[in-house]
């Protein structure tokens, strides 16, 4: 015959059982079991894109999507920035608190900072070389550093201000300030993910409404302006947070579909007209009126939509299982993407070193085409040694990164 403690122990053991049986289930991003491979491929695309952009115009050129639509690397690459910092931090805001998430942000913007301030100061010393080494002053008027030369005091406390940059140096700075400013904005999508977002698309209008803007040095407005940009970042965190699940029966939609399509297609349309002057004489001059200029400063909605249309086909083609995504042939596009950061300071790098030469040995198409090719190696080969390096600390216990802060599990940590 049970005791009475045995008794109350079964009851409470009962008890207990119906509780958590009862208890509802509270939803929290979670590590995947394995890498989503898909941020890291279309990331490591956007930065070959970029390299290749960052070019002067050559055959490669033709092959991004920038010749095709609206848009361009660069929303890739900050949609997929805001998906995954939505992602890992906001994990980590769940276990661990708004204090712990924020700080480890914040680590993460300083070490973004450290990079653009490093990449700055080797990239004037290396155009700074050149120009007087081939006694050609026309290289710091092109890449933007003629007021630095001028005034080398003021322009660099400019440059730690994030207001002055030189040419190509535009993309780490937006990253910065919508990092900088993410963690507020986490913890309200956590609780109100809709409400965040609609903040967010309020915010672009008034930027729009008022030309909100961060000034530049030595005069002008950022090229990016975050104040519009936080648009497609955000949108991003709320599409790891949840949205891109609830969206999913819209975007498979066959409506969805051909809207996609039309659009598509009239983008394309639209940008062979600047290279075909002959097609605009089928496009309605109230269009053109209404359409332009298709301003990147503040992410034209036409650019927004462009890049949302492509973001929902690649979705629906391209599912999380993709044999592809483990193919040997795209494992050196995912390595870059799996370290954005460093490929992305090393292609700015390759950029003027690959417009140098063809400025001082122009080659034609074929020297374009190999410059291309070389630098897309060379990117992918600096990864492969990341990456090689990583797993050899990681085997040999030299450094212990938990899931909670590192970003890479994601996709990249840039």
């Amino acid at each position: 015959m049970p005791s009475v403690a045995d008794q109350v122990g079964a009851r409470a053991k009962v008890a207990a059982d119906g509780a958590m049986r009862e208890a509802p289930a509270i939803p929290s991003p979670t590590a995947p079991a394995e890498r989503e491979l898909r941020l890291d491929l279309f990331r490591g695309l956007a930065l070959w894109l970029i390299f290749i952009d960052h070019l002067p115009q050559n055959l490669l050129t033709w092959l991004t999507i920038r010749n095709y639509g609206f848009s361009d690397a660069t929303e890739i690459f900050i949609f997929i920035s805001g998906y995954t910092a939505a992602f890992v931090y906001g994990r980590v805001m769940l276990q661990r608190g708004f204090i712990v998430a924020a700080a480890r942000i914040l680590k993460r913007v300083w070490q973004i900072y450290v990079a653009h301030i490093f990449l700055f100061t080797i990239f004037l010393a290396e155009i700074s070389y050149v120009a007087s080494r081939f006694e050609n002053p026309l290289y710091t008027e092109e890449m933007g550093i003629l007021d630095f030369l001028k005034q080398p005091d003021v322009t660099i406390v400019q440059a730690l201000l994030l207001k002055f940059r030189p040419v190509n140096m535009d993309v780490l700075p937006l990253y910065i300030a919508l990092m900088l400013f993410f963690p507020p904005m986490l913890a309200l999508m956590q609780r109100k993910a809709d409400l965040a977002l609609a903040l967010s698309v309020g915010l672009y209008a008034l930027t729009w409404q008022f030309d909100l803007a961060l000034p530049a040095y030595p005069n002008g407005v950022w090229f990016f302006n975050p104040f519009a940009w936080q648009l497609l970042f955000v949108f991003g965190a709320w599409c790891a947070l949840g949205g891109a699940k609830r969206t999913s029966r819209i975007v498979r939609s066959p409506i969805t579909l051909w809207v996609c399509v039309v659009y598509l297609v009239f983008a394309f349309y639209t940008t062979l007209t600047w290279h075909v002057p002959q097609l605009n004489y089928f496009m309605p001059r109230i269009v053109e009126q209404w359409m332009y200029p298709i301003d990147k400063t503040n992410l034209d909605v036409l650019r927004l939509a462009h890049f949302l249309a492509l973001a929902a086909l690649t979705v629906r083609f391209l599912p999380r299982d993709w044999p592809g995504l483990t193919s040997p042939w795209l494992r050196p596009m995912i390595l870059c993407g799996q370290h954005s950061l460093e490929i992305f300071c090393i292609g700015v790098f390759l950029a003027f070193a690959g417009q140098f030469i063809l400025a001082e040995w122009s080659g034609g198409a074929g020297m374009h085409f190999v410059i291309s090719v070389c630098g897309i190696l060379i990117m992918s080969a600096a990864a492969w040694v990341f990456s090689w390096y990583k797993k050899m600390a990681g085997k040999s216990g030299s450094r212990t990164r938990t899931a909670d802060g590192d970003a890479d599990l994601a996709g990249g940590g840039a």
